[in-house]
């Protein structure tokens, strides 16, 4: 969502981002939204009906904070395309979103950091946490031989 409000979106050339869609109680939204219709209503619990009417509330709610976050810069038409695209479920909650897709999304993306930011990015280590994530690992320089000098140019200084 951060990104969403961003002029600008700078990605490293390994940097992805993820879908927006909401999470209820470990479920996505929007797969709790179509289990609701995967069998007679007769046969759905009334929890499930209940997490769907919320799913669908929650998907409403991002899209609706995506667009007024982008429309300014993207037009709503197009603000609106991309919320639905990201807030929807089509992906899995993690699914990578490289720059390359982001780009073709319609959003504005500038691929290269800084290394001055890199270097910044290394003061800041991710937490560990109990489930997998992805996260930056800074290179050190042993592995930094196999690099080319592009993927050099990237990290930062040891």
């Amino acid at each position: 969502m951060i990104a969403l409000a961003a002029d600008e979106i700078v990605m490293g050339k390994f940097s992805v981002l993820g879908p927006i869609d909401p999470q209820l109680a470990g479920l996505p939204a929007a797969s709790v939204v179509n289990a609701k219709s995967e069998k007679p209503i007769e046969h759905v619990s009334d929890l499930t009906l209940i997490v769907s009417d919320m799913g669908a509330k929650a998907i409403a709610q991002i899209e609706a904070g995506a667009v007024e976050l982008m429309s300014d810069r993207t037009g709503e038409e197009d603000a609106k395309r991309v919320a639905h695209e990201l807030a929807t479920g089509q992906w899995t909650h993690d699914y990578a979103l490289t720059a390359e897709h982001v780009q073709k999304l319609g959003l504005p993306v500038k691929v290269g950091l800084l290394p001055e930011i890199v270097q910044l990015m290394t003061l800041y280590p991710q937490p560990v946490q109990l489930a997998p994530s992805v996260e930056y690992i800074p290179i050190d320089p042993q592995r930094r031989q196999g690099l080319s000098s592009e993927a050099k140019s990237s990290l930062p200084a040891m």
